[in-house]
Parts: structure tokens; sequence; C-alpha cells
């Protein structure tokens, strides 16, 4: 009973040690690669900034230009996140907001949306996805230019009953077989907008700091 004993405990810190080891190696790749995959999602957010943001829009530093936003319902992000002010001769230009539609049919969709300073959107465009290939990832620029049916829209242009797909009633065009997709981000984009439009002058005030949160 002893010798069965003893092997059952040397059994368990066997299984101990190496669940402590394997811990510690995963916890050590992802320390070491963490920053690298913040550094590359950083790096093609900003290429998809400069696609809807052109430099004729603003003359000042866009990227530490920016104001921390909280989580809302309108965004549908789930943490704080940054906009970017462009401004020209010192006037606004327009923002670059951040929103997730979290109903697409295989699940969220993050955007990032440029607002010109008159509510008129500048252009969206998706950063992340899993929408099916060949069927709903024609959202993504780089597969379809379906995206840039935004590009000029305005809550001011469109009715907030307009902002659906044309299946249900609304402006905008879809694929067919394909319409959950589209019309999670149709319905992501004019909720940003309202954000926007509730928002303006917290979202460009002069001196509100990085750090500084839009109420």
């Amino acid at each position: 009973m002893k010798r069965i004993a003893r092997s059952t405990l040397q059994t368990a810190v066997n299984l101990v040690f190496f669940a402590v080891i394997g811990t510690a190696i995963l916890a050590s790749t992802y320390f070491m690669t963490h920053d690298a995959i913040v550094k590359s999602e950083q790096a093609e957010k900003m290429k998809l900034i400069t696609q809807i943001v052109p430099p004729t829009m603003f003359d000042n530093d866009i990227i530490h230009d920016t104001i921390s936003i909280p989580a809302d319902p309108l965004l549908n992000n789930d943490d704080t996140t940054l906009a970017y002010r462009a401004r020209l001769k010192g006037e606004p230009s327009a923002v670059v907001l951040e929103a997730i539609a979290p109903d697409g049919y295989s699940g969220k969709i993050f955007l990032i949306l440029a607002v010109h300073a008159n509510g008129e959107l500048a252009g969206v465009r998706v950063v992340t996805h899993k929408e099916t290939p060949g069927l709903g990832d024609y959202i993504d620029i780089q597969k379809s230019p379906w995206i840039k049916n935004f590009d000029g829209k305005s809550r001011a242009l469109y009715k907030d009953d307009d902002w659906k797909v044309k299946k249900d009633g609304g402006k905008f065009d879809y694929m067919a077989g394909a319409t959950i997709t589209p019309r999670a981000v149709v319905k992501a984009a004019h909720k940003a907008l309202m954000y926007f439009d509730a928002n303006r002058d917290k979202l460009f005030a002069e001196n509100a700091a990085k750090t500084e949160e839009t109420k």
C-alpha cells in the first residue's frame, strides 16, 4: 500500500510540475509575442486610416492628436478606444472612430470610420472579420469596392430609416446570398454616425488630452 501511495504521490507531483512548466512556457510565449502582434495590428490599422483620411485633409499630427473613448453602445466597443482627430489650418477636418458590428454572419466585424466635421462619412474600412471567404468577405476593400458605398453618406443625406440594405427597404446595395454581413456593417456605420452627432464638440475639443474620455 505504501508503495502504491508513494507512486501515486510521485505521479501527482510530476503532473503538477509539468503543468507548471507548460503554463510558464505558454505565458512566456504570450509576453514575448504580444507586443509584436499589437504593433502589427496598429500598423495595419494605420494603413487603413490613410485610405480614408488622405494627407490633404489634415496638417496636424493625427497619430498623436487623439482622444480616448470609453465603451459605448453606439460604437459597440468593449473597451476604451482611441479616436484620431484630423485638423486643417487649425479647424476640425475629420475624426477616425473605431466601431464593432457585433452581428456579422460569423461573429464580430471590427471597423474604422472617418467622419468629416460636417457629419459626412469620409470612408469606412474593415479591420478584422471572420466572414465566409467568397461570400460575405466582400466587405473587405481587398475583395471588393462595396465598402466605398459609404463615402459621402451622412444622416443629413439619408434618413435614419434609410440606413439598411435594399432588401430591408434601405439605400445600401448588397450581394445576393450574403445579406447578414452588409446588414451588420450598415447598422454599425449608422450607429457610429449617431455617436459622432451626439459627441462632435467633445471629439474635436482642442484641450482634450489623449487620456480624456468623452462622457
